[in-house]
């Protein structure tokens, strides 16, 4: 299967510069089973390395009872996060770099320590020893205008799980109950939605948990110094040219992030 991973890698990339739109593509390639598509993801993300540097980190998806409705989709997915493309809060991108830019309000998080095989938590509360710090945060999808009725859930994770970017505001080494957090999401300055950590699997370090028990059964783990994305606490928001996004998290502060054409 080497060689049809290869391909299905390499195909990704061409629609991705081409500026094709999203189209269920397993079955066609012969992408049986979440081990294939996370295959294809691996050599993906070998491919976009070259371009955007070495991995920052992952992102966790479809993380809320809203968002997995929304998609259709019954179980988080996750993705690599890659150097270049993790900005600071107040970056201002092109709209026109993405087939079609969506926003998701996020907890991010900095790992501590390494957690692999040898030495990974029961619990969430185990695995919060782990975390060194955490903030507000975006990730930007591309989901270059997908059929959300017909989204095929092995195409996605293939697609490095639509990650496109991050934009990250200032890490605290202190927070407040993540669970019970608020976070309110604004377009231009008007609120347009809100949520609360519990709404993402019941806490936000339940991703972190999925995600260290994703890895460590494929041999590796999360180390020290990565980012995590920990899953959007609203349904995503599709940019335009002009348009500022701004997410504030009661207690741990705000990150903003403006589109440009």
């Amino acid at each position: 299967m080497g060689d049809t991973y290869q391909q299905a890698a390499e195909r990704l990339l061409s629609d991705h510069d081409e500026g094709r739109r999203f189209e269920n593509f397993s079955s066609s390639l012969g992408i049986a089973n979440v081990d294939d598509a996370y295959a294809v993801q691996a050599r993906y993300v070998e491919l976009l390395r070259t371009r955007h540097g070495d991995k920052a980190g992952y992102k966790v998806g479809a993380t809320s009872k809203r968002i997995q409705e929304w998609v259709g989709i019954g179980e988080p997915i996750g993705g690599v996060m890659l150097r270049d493309r993790v900005m600071q809060s107040g970056a201002e991108v092109p709209v026109g770099n993405y087939g079609r830019a969506g926003v998701e309000f996020e907890i991010g998080v900095r790992m501590g320590r390494d957690v692999t095989a040898g030495n990974l938590p029961a619990t969430v509360d185990e695995l919060a020893d782990a975390v060194e710090a955490v903030c507000p945060a975006f990730e930007i999808i591309d989901d270059r205008d997908a059929e959300y009725g017909d989204v095929d859930i092995l195409s996605i994770l293939a697609d490095n799980s639509w990650n496109a970017g991050a934009v990250l505001g200032a890490f605290s080494t202190k927070w407040p109950d993540l669970a019970a957090i608020r976070g309110v999401a604004e377009l231009n300055g008007a609120v347009v939605d809100e949520g609360h950590g519990r709404d993402v699997l019941g806490h936000p370090f339940e991703p972190l948990l999925w995600l260290a028990r994703h890895l460590t059964a494929s041999g590796s783990g999360l180390r020290a110094g990565d980012i995590v994305l920990t899953g959007s606490m609203v349904p995503t928001r599709f940019a335009q040219a002009g348009d500022r996004f701004d997410f504030s998290l009661d207690g741990l502060g705000s990150v903003s992030l403006a589109f440009s054409a």
